[in-house]
């Protein structure tokens, strides 16, 4: 079968390896779509991964070529005999964080962006989960960033009275404001400088968009928000709630001068290099910061809504990219304002 990892900087190789044979407390899983993100880009752009499939620092600045895919959906063909509970014909979504020999396409031995899957320790619930036959295979594709989205809505504890701004409207961003529409939070914006992408956000359930490349974002909040107050009594968006799903240190400034009393800051975003921030103004607001990272309870909380809610979440998906043309499918992920989701189908 083919298989996708990492070759050099920047590329990847598609290589020929043995199919695999599944135990019996194993399925095997033919994957038919997968998605690339951007922890997929990191990869590439490091050339691989400085650890063992084990998890162990390889040093001396070895590097180690890293089956890729974290994000596959698609369906079982063979089961194990011990396996009672998933059945040959089975529509599933992997937890990647399942797998006995480490995360699937994060530095674990196994990845999702290849022709099967082995899947370790079969266990419905577990390991995979089941989907209805009708969704497809490229939105269930989604369900492992999705569950990232979920985690970040959870931690902030948004409920139906809230305001909420979203701060990049990327993936997880988009994926957030999903979620908190269908909790039924009052009002979502989201701000973002692609205008593709803030059309995409009033597409899945924004309440309102800000192009903060040339609007004043805390003038807009006033306006859509009405006014509060910070510690200082100084008047402040009535924003309850700040998501940074872009990952710039100036998204994390905005939120702590512009916060109101009692506001709350849920990072999502991945910050690749250190940046100031204004800890005095959290302190002029008494703003809680909360940090959020991957999905310790949400990988398949989120699937049977993924489901019933598919052609809403489809919307997210920009690009669909055959398997025989992968290669396109990471070049366009690795060009900066190219594409937004890229998913990559089997035939």
């Amino acid at each position: 079968m083919k298989l996708v990892r990492t070759g050099a900087v920047d590329r990847i190789e598609v290589v020929e390896v043995e199919r695999p044979v599944p135990g019996p407390a194993d399925a095997l899983v033919r994957i038919r779509a997968c998605g690339i993100c951007g922890t997929d880009a990191t990869f590439l752009h490091m050339g691989g991964t400085p650890i063992d499939a084990a998890g162990n620092p390889l040093g001396d600045g070895r590097l180690r070529s890293l089956p890729l895919g974290h994000e596959p959906a698609g369906e079982v063909v063979e089961v194990g005999a011990e396996v009672t509970d998933l059945k040959v014909g089975d529509h599933v979504v992997v937890n990647p964080q399942g797998a006995p020999s480490g995360i699937i396409g994060c530095g674990g031995a196994l990845g999702g962006m290849s022709e099967y899957l082995l899947i370790q320790d079969a266990v419905a619930g577990k390991s995979v989960a089941v989907l209805p036959d009708s969704v497809p295979f490229g939105v269930a594709a989604l369900n492992e960033p999705m569950a990232v989205s979920r985690h970040c809505v959870n931690r902030s504890e948004a409920g139906p009275g809230d305001k909420v701004i979203v701060f990049g409207a990327g993936p997880i961003g988009l994926g957030a404001v999903i979620w908190l529409k269908l909790r039924g939070v009052q009002h979502v914006a989201v701000a973002d400088v692609i205008a593709s992408r803030l059309e995409t956000a009033l597409a899945v359930g924004a309440d309102a968009v800000i192009d903060s490349s040339r609007e004043d974002v805390p003038a807009r909040l006033l306006e859509l928000h009405g006014t509060g107050r910070n510690a200082l009594g100084q008047p402040r968006p009535g924003t309850d709630i700040y998501i940074d799903a872009a990952g710039a240190a100036v998204v994390v400034n905005t939120a702590l001068r512009t916060g109101k009393w009692g506001a709350k800051l849920v990072m999502v975003a991945v910050h690749s290099k250190p940046a100031p921030i204004d800890i005095g103004a959290m302190l002029r607001s008494e703003m809680t910061i909360v940090a959020s990272q991957g999905y310790p309870t949400e990988i398949f909380e989120v699937t049977p809504e993924i489901a019933e809610h598919a052609e809403r979440f489809a919307k997210l998906i920009s690009h669909r990219i055959p398997f025989d043309t992968v290669e396109r499918a990471f070049e366009l992920t690795l060009t900066p304002g190219a594409a937004e989701k890229v998913v990559v189908t089997f035939d």
